[in-house]
């Protein structure tokens, strides 16, 4: 697809990923509709954008019914989407047994029923062709200790994303599942980023990682995995889950440790009132 006029609806754009694959999209031509929860963070990047008179802003708490009605509710919908980027989301870095009630549900709402609504919503607003895009994470395929709720909520993103393009095949309409690696965004704590280098885990910049979704998007990549060995870990957890399972044991009071330091600092859910809505 190539993205010169094409109207594009992202949510989770007043930070992180979002924030640079609005500058990404922009470059190439598109016509955004940007989302956030925060309205001066989301102006102030409209205006910094290429043809800043091209793009509109809404602000919407994507974990209310109430405020998503809101949202689809712009005037900018009527005119149809050519994509729509689900890239909105939030993560808490903590043993389950120290997780919130309400920590766990922001996650599952934001990360896997906020965008199959939003999507279910905006499918009849959808020109043909069109292209759906979920922003996932390695951890859609991956489950690791620390991120329990997270994995299940982006293992969720994943099969909604798979079985939702198939069920849309011959439609004119395609399902793209992106999925970064570690990124260095306020999505993650500071005991996250700590274990991650203790780990020598690779953490990617949010421009790198827009740059690839671009890519992905302009070529119509179905399944998109970012980062190796990434793309391995995936490939094995898949087949030999056991292997992957010995690995990470071996990790694991490394993982403990930060995961605990995490809670014990009280971190609030990111993408809370306290923090931002994404970027992984």
């Amino acid at each position: 697809m190539k993205l010169e006029g094409k109207r594009i609806l992202l949510t989770g754009a007043s930070g992180g990923i979002g924030e640079a694959l609005a500058m990404e999209l922009a470059t190439q031509g598109a016509h955004l509709l940007l989302h956030g929860r925060r309205a001066g963070a989301l102006e102030r990047l409209r205006k910094e954008l290429p043809h800043p008179e091209r793009h509109q802003t809404v602000s919407a708490d994507l974990g209310s019914p109430q405020e998503r009605a809101r949202l689809l509710q712009h005037p900018a919908l009527d005119e149809g989407l050519d994509v729509l980027i689900n890239s909105a989301g939030c993560n808490q870095f903590a043993w389950l047994e120290d997780q919130s009630g309400e920590q766990v549900t922001r996650q599952v709402l934001l990360n896997i029923e906020a965008p199959i609504q939003l999507t279910r919503a905006l499918l009849p607003r959808l020109r043909k062709p069109a292209i759906i895009m979920n922003v996932g994470s390695s951890l859609g395929a991956i489950g690791f200790a620390g991120y329990s709720v997270y994995c299940a909520s982006k293992f969720a993103l994943r099969g909604f994303s798979e079985a939702l393009g198939r069920e849309l095949e011959g439609s004119g309409i395609k399902v793209i599942h992106f999925a970064p690696r570690a990124t260095r965004t306020l999505l993650n704590s500071e005991a996250a980023y700590a274990m991650n280098a203790e780990l020598g885990t690779h953490t990617d910049s949010p421009q790198d990682v827009a740059e690839e979704a671009v890519i992905a998007l302009c070529n119509e990549t179905r399944r998109y995995w970012l980062g190796w060995p990434e793309k391995l870990f995936v490939r094995l957890n898949a087949l030999l889950p056991a292997v992957v399972d010995l690995a990470l044991a071996r990790q694991l009071p490394i993982i403990e440790r930060h995961a605990r330091r995490s809670h014990a600092l009280g971190h609030p859910p990111h993408g809370s009132s306290a923090t931002n809505e994404k970027e992984h």
